[in-house]
């Protein structure tokens, strides 16, 4: 059965549907007379999959009475090259933007920020506001680990994932691989044997057990890595945060960086798609991987920077307007899932000056083959970044062909 929904619902939309697609229901994106169902809490609506099930008769029914229907989903006729839809969580109409920077444009009133914190973009002439370094406070003392980077080794991935929680409830950031950022290591068992560790060691970089996130202080970080002076912006799973625009237009070039822990038996690609506003490509050119690393016009890129990390590209400026949405997505190649792969960091920079602005840590696979990382998107004349986080146990194929990509059998 082919089933749509349209219109705000109480359960984010990609988990509406994943149950769906899990009890075999063919999720679209649009309504034509071959659809059995348009779920809506809306019947109202005016929306047009509204008014296409209008005139073909189409069966509305409201959310509850969805969610009751997929405990009795029965076996029906099998389609060949049934694509499978994946829909991001609708946005309300005044979403909370997570973290402390704004837009900059010439008519902005904000108070400006002094020029030592501007972010340099690769670019000459223009600069992005990196994000404000709070004054000491009760909340900041709160939050010892804050402007860290803490790399975790060792430990099954349940425990490791708990570990990296924690840092970033005490303010700090997560690594998965060791980089110039890193300022302390936390071992859990059978870390001591990890490959990096002769690394750590001439590096002298502080090595820490599990107890040392109960509440570390300030005595015992004082022999660790001097701090940057400034640390990104740590954005949650599901956290949003509006990307700059210098003099009223986005920074010229963005880089979205996807990073992991080295793999030995398994390998990641890291995809991206441009979507129209019914969230799928224009044209399968809108689909780049590893086997057409650029779209058309140049605008939206692929670049490896080795096993364990990836770039996109994106000149949000030259971005066609039919483009809304960009979606960053990881896909492993064979029977390896994201739960033995571990974290899956990202990170987004103004330009190619490798500082990067904001970055998150998604650290809740299982299963997963497939995984949608971050997406970028037009909310009015600003762009933002949402971390997604969000997996699927089917391969990048049916990941593609749910985005409208046309995959040859």
């Amino acid at each position: 059965m082919k089933v749509a929904i349209t219109g705000e619902t109480a359960h984010a939309r990609a988990e509406l549907v994943g149950r769906a697609v899990a009890a075999g229901l063919n999720m679209m994106s649009s309504v034509s007379r071959h659809t059995s169902a348009l779920v809506t809490n809306e019947p109202a609506s005016d929306s047009a999959k509204a008014r296409r099930a209008l005139a073909e008769s189409v069966p509305v029914i409201d959310e509850h009475t969805f969610l009751r229907l997929l405990a009795d989903v029965r076996p029906g006729a099998a389609h060949e090259a049934t694509a499978v839809v994946v829909a991001p969580v609708a946005e309300p109409e005044a979403e909370p933007v997570v973290g402390p920077v704004e837009p900059v444009s010439a008519t902005s009133s904000a108070t400006p920020v002094p020029e030592p914190a501007a972010l340099p973009t690769g670019t000459p002439g223009v600069s992005v506001a990196a994000p404000r370094q709070p004054v000491p406070s009760a909340h900041t003392l709160a939050k010892p680990l804050a402007a860290r980077r803490v790399l975790v080794l060792g430990g099954v991935h349940v425990d490791a994932a708990a570990a990296r929680t924690r840092v970033v409830e005490l303010g700090g950031s997560a690594a998965v691989n060791l980089s110039a950022s890193v300022t302390d290591v936390v071992l859990l068992p059978d870390g001591e044997g990890d490959r990096r560790m002769g690394r750590i060691t001439a590096l002298g970089l502080p090595v820490h057990d599990l107890h040392w996130l109960t509440a570390p202080t300030a005595a015992n970080q004082g022999a660790s890595a001097p701090l940057r002076p400034w640390e990104p912006h740590v954005m949650p799973r599901g956290g949003v945060i509006d990307l700059p625009m210098p003099h009223g237009r986005p920074a010229p070039e963005w880089h979205v960086t996807a990073g992991w822990a080295p793999q030995t038996d398994c390998e990641i690609d890291i995809v991206a798609f441009l979507l129209d506003e019914d969230e799928q490509v224009t044209f399968d050119e809108d689909f780049i991987f590893y086997g057409a690393p650029e779209s058309p016009a140049g605008t939206v890129r692929l670049l490896t920077g080795g096993p364990a990390e990836q770039t996109i590209t994106l000149n949000l400026a030259s971005l066609p307007p039919a483009t809304r949405k960009v979606v960053v997505a990881a896909a492993i190649d064979g029977a390896a899932t994201f739960g033995t792969v571990g974290a899956i960091q990202i990170a987004a920079a103004p330009g190619d000056s490798g500082a990067p602005l904001t970055r998150a840590t998604l650290d809740a696979a299982t299963t997963e083959r497939t995984m949608l990382l971050a997406e970028i998107y037009r909310r009015g004349p600003v762009w933002r970044m949402r971390a997604i986080g969000q997996g699927y146990d089917h391969g990048l194929e049916a990941l593609a062909r749910g985005y409208g990509v046309d995959i040859a059998d």
